[in-house]
């Protein structure tokens, strides 16, 4: 990482900048999984308590994003797909991103713990230091299990959810952290294999540079086998229902499909067609997700009317 501050200013900074450290598009995910493991939760929410709760877990996620930029910002100088972040563009200094998400992480865990309960503000707590020091600081630039352990960090919103409703963890929070925690290699690997010399140049030991785009492709069918049966049984859970089941049942077959063909793929042709396979599975993996938590939701609801079947 380099020093902090030590960059050309390209303009002053706008309040969109601000909004682009926080990572708006990983916000989101962040905010619907954790108003779905709320939602869920056996425990009602009064509507204010859930309103203000998700608000400071997304602030939460957002300050992961900014000390995550903040640490990153000389690998994203290197990586296309990243040089018009705030930081690298020259519109937010280093020492900015850093107060600001330092901020941001102080104010969000202690609110939480206010509004909800201290289980949870200390959940948030954990889960902004496991981004932002564990996966950032330590394991993407040490090992190509970086996304696998890093998961993690990303798949703990839907517990925190819950922690807000119920004060705890049970096997229901565990499965939504396991949907999200084992999708993410395949997630990720997919944009790897189209993200071409990204990673490489910028020294961060994606799968791709350190075992190749041949291994990657089985991987990402091997955490795709090992993803559907536990996707599938979270159907059985108290969350579960018919909806979710089907649901379910149609996306794994077409997420193993998807990720055969992509096992079968010569490089070669791969490259020569643009990646197209692998981009087209890695736009379905944001579906598949999606539809996993919106499925809970509507078996939630039908519970809630005294139609759930099970």
């Amino acid at each position: 990482m380099s020093d902090i501050g030590i960059i050309d200013r390209g303009g002053e900074a706008q309040f969109g900048d601000y909004v682009a450290l926080l990572k708006p598009r990983v916000m989101s995910l962040v905010v619907f999984t954790a108003l779905v493991g709320l939602l869920v939760a056996p425990a009602p929410v009064h509507p204010f308590v859930a309103f203000t709760a998700v608000l400071f877990i997304a602030l939460g996620g957002g300050a992961s994003g900014a000390l995550n930029m903040w640490y990153d910002a000389d690998i994203d100088r290197v990586m296309r797909r990243t040089q018009s972040r705030p930081i690298p563009a020259g519109r937010v200094t280093e020492g900015e991103a850093l107060g600001f998400g330092l901020a941001l992480a102080g104010i969000s865990c202690v609110m939480l713990a206010l509004a909800a309960n201290v289980f949870a503000g200390l959940f948030l707590a954990f889960t902004i230091f496991f981004y932002a020091v564990v996966y950032t600081m330590w394991l993407k630039r040490t090992t190509p299990q970086n996304i696998v352990i890093g998961g993690a960090a990303g798949a703990f919103p839907p517990m925190i959810g819950w922690a807000v409703a119920t004060g705890g963890i049970s096997v229901e929070s565990v499965a939504m952290f396991l949907l999200i925690f084992l999708w993410t290699p395949p997630h990720f690997w997919a944009l790897a294999l189209f993200m071409k010399d990204d990673y490489s140049n910028a020294g961060v030991p994606m799968l791709t540079v350190t075992h190749g785009r041949k291994v990657t492709r089985r991987h990402i069918l091997g955490y795709t086998l090992i993803l559907a049966p536990v996707a599938v049984g979270t159907a059985f859970t108290t969350i579960g229902g018919p909806v979710y089941l089907l649901t379910s049942l149609v996306l794994n077959a077409l997420f193993i499909r998807g990720a055969w063909a992509i096992r079968a793929r010569d490089e070669a042709a791969a490259e020569a067609d643009g990646y197209k396979a692998e981009k087209a599975f890695f736009r379905f993996s944001l579906l598949y997700l999606f539809a996993h938590f919106t499925a809970l939701l509507a078996d939630s609801a039908l519970r809630a009317f005294g139609l759930g079947i099970w």
